[in-house]
Formats: C-alpha cells, structure tokens, sequence
C-alpha cells in the first residue's frame, strides 16, 4: 500500500478502490476505518457481495466480535475450505488494533510473525498470535477487521504496521467538494427533488462534509420541502446545523450589529450541550481569524481566491460570505478579537473562572469592538 505524505490526509478515491475491487478481485485481509462511516460500511458491503453468493445466510460468512473474539475460533474460521462455493469471509467487527500492543516487529528488533498459525502457543502474547493467523490466510479466504467507530489505528504500534504489511489498510476519509456535490444531487434526484449546486454547497457548509451525517438530513429536507426544487430556505428550516455553521452565522449577526440576537445564539449553542465552551471557543477564534484574513484581503483590494487560499477553503461561496461579513468589522476591532480569543482561551485553561461566563465576556468585548 503506497505511503501517504507525512502531515498530509489525501482524499479516498472511492470509486478507484471499487473498480480495484470488481477488476483484481478481493485480497486475503483488510482493515477498514476512517470518519466516513457511510464509505466504509458501503465498501464493506461490495466486498462482501464479490465475496460471497449467498448474503448473510452465506455458509462461508463468519461474524466475530472484536471486543471479545477467541483467537482459536478465528483461525478456525479462516482455514475452513469454502463450502458450496468459491471464497469464505470473515468479519471480525469492533476490533480495536490500537489495544495489541505486544507483537514486535523486524523494525523494532523483535522476532516478526513466522506465517505459521500458532492460536494453540500459550508462550506468545495474544498480539503476536493474532498476527500469527493474519500472515497466513488462505486464497480462498477474506478478513476484514472494522474498528470501532471514531478509533483510528496508531501507525506507530508494530502490530498495526504488521496489519499493513500483511493486507490492505484503508481509511475512509470526506469527499472532494466536486464529488460530494454530485452525490447529493443524485441522492436528492432519487427523491424526486432537484437541487443547485448552489444549494449543495449550502447544505454541505450547513450539515457538515460526512455522507453518514448527510444522508438523514437530505430525506429530511426532501420529505418537508414543499417544491420539486430544493431552496436556501428549505434548508435553513430543515436541515441540522453543525455547530461551525451556528457560529458563522453568530459573527454575521455581530458583523450586522445585530447583538442581541448574536448573543441569543450563543445562549442556544450553550444551552444544547453538545459543544463544550472551549471547543466552542476555538470556532469563534478560528472565525475571527478568517475574518481578519477577509478583512485584510478588502483591505489590499484582493478578492476570494485570496482568502480561499490563505484560510485553506474548498468552497468559494464560504469566501465571498466572509467578505461580506468582514466589511461589518474594522481592522483594528478584528485584530483585537483575536487577541481576546487568545486572552479568553488562557483564562479558560488558567483560571477557575466559569467557561460558559468567559464565553459570554467574550462576545460582549467582540461586539463592543474594543480598542486593544
């Protein structure tokens, strides 16, 4: 598997991976992970389908658990011959790579797996087993491990690094902006609704990038939109707003000066409870520093690709709002935000002071455009 560039998170091509799939056919292990749930469970789901011809009451599909699997049953599982049929397949689900911490490999100067099953070796840690059964796996015989979700493999453990050596190793990642854009138009089509590319961006910034989170709220919106056409406003009325979008909308109304109803949406975003006031905190830092870069950028009479690219943005439009709301702000008052940012962030770190009073302290003195 080649090796990603290090500090960089390339996109999954998905469809290059279904297309690998269905040409080259199945490989003997995978382990699949990544944020984008709704990739990896569909991939999942095309694997097991060339896998196997008979679905779920397939002789050949053996369900483990991860969390409490016997070492002894999977090797079983993976040396029985196919039975009626060409390949069996086993899914071990909830497997947490990260909790084998044990096995050693050739680059840490430990003796690596000998490729011979060895489940019965009561003198090997359980890591070093597993990889025993895992570096030997039949033709005839798929392995899939599925970690918990929100649990990535930490590339620094030798057992994951074996995992990798041994088999394919992917991280199901959000889409491209373009590819995205495109399945939401065609999910909406299958509803019978059209959509803007306009307003797939729009839901995009609104609902956040991951299918898994997408896929409810565009039935939602397609089920209460009242038009064939899906509009701005069906989207704002319908579709759950991430906490990124409530605090973009939050600085416009401070941009408008609209403060009270800035200061309402705060005491919304605080009153649900799904955002602590420090991650909080850091959105509103990261937005006033995104409008101080727009603001510079009116200030030097540049445009959005300026602020696309100095604020690292797939979508223009999320620019061109930027600008708009910059020209609310002075230079000095956005600079001094910042500032306040950083200045609220130590005292929330520091002080016993109440988080969600700072937070409120802080949009006060942002709206009050304090001098530094």
């Amino acid at each position: 598997m080649a090796k990603r560039p290090a500090g960089k998170t390339e996109k999954t091509d998905y469809g290059a991976l279904i297309r690998a799939l269905r040409e080259n056919g199945p490989e003997r292990l995978y382990l699949l992970w990544g944020e984008e749930d709704y990739l990896r469970e569909s991939f999942f789901s095309e694997l097991k389908k060339t896998c196997l011809s008979g679905g779920a009451d397939d002789f050949n599909y053996h369900r483990l658990s991860g969390e409490s699997f016997d070492l002894e049953v999977l090797s079983q599982a993976v040396d029985a011959l196919p039975f009626l049929g060409d390949r069996s397949f086993v899914e071990v689900r909830g497997f947490d790579p990260n909790a084998m911490k044990g096995a050693q490999s050739d680059e840490d100067g430990g003796e690596p797996p000998t490729g011979k099953k060895t489940a019965k070796n009561n003198k090997k840690d359980p890591a070093t087993a597993l990889l025993d059964v895992l570096s030997d796996i039949p033709e005839t015989c798929t392995v899939v491990l599925l970690p918990p979700e929100g649990v990535s493999p930490d590339g620094r453990l030798s057992f994951v690094k074996s995992l990798k050596k041994f088999g394919n190793a992917i991280e199901f990642t959000t889409q491209p902006q373009s590819q995205l854009v495109g399945w939401i138009a065609r999910r909406f089509d299958a509803l019978g609704k059209k959509i803007s590319r306009a307003n797939c961006e729009k839901l995009i910034f609104t609902s956040g990038e991951l299918m898994t989170r997408l896929v409810p709220e565009i039935e939602k919106i397609a089920g209460g939109a009242a038009g064939e056409e899906i509009t701005a406003q069906d989207i704002d009325r319908l579709a759950q707003h991430i906490p990124e979008a409530d605090v973009f909308a939050m600085t416009d109304r401070l941009a408008e000066k609209n403060y009270d109803a800035a200061a309402g949406m705060l005491a919304d975003l605080l009153a649900a409870g799904d955002s602590h006031p420090i991650m909080l905190l850091a959105l509103i830092g990261g937005q006033m520093r995104r409008l101080y870069v727009a603001r510079v950028a009116l200030d030097e009479k540049k445009g959005a690709d300026f602020v696309m690219k100095a604020c690292n943005l797939k979508m223009s439009f999320i620019a061109e709002k930027l600008l708009r709301a910059a020209r609310g702000f002075t230079t000095p008052q956005l600079a001094r935000a910042v500032e306040l940012c950083c200045e609220c962030d130590y005292r929330m770190k520091s002080s016993g002071e109440d988080d969600e009073e700072l937070l409120t302290e802080l949009l006060l003195r942002i709206a009050a455009g304090e001098a530094a």
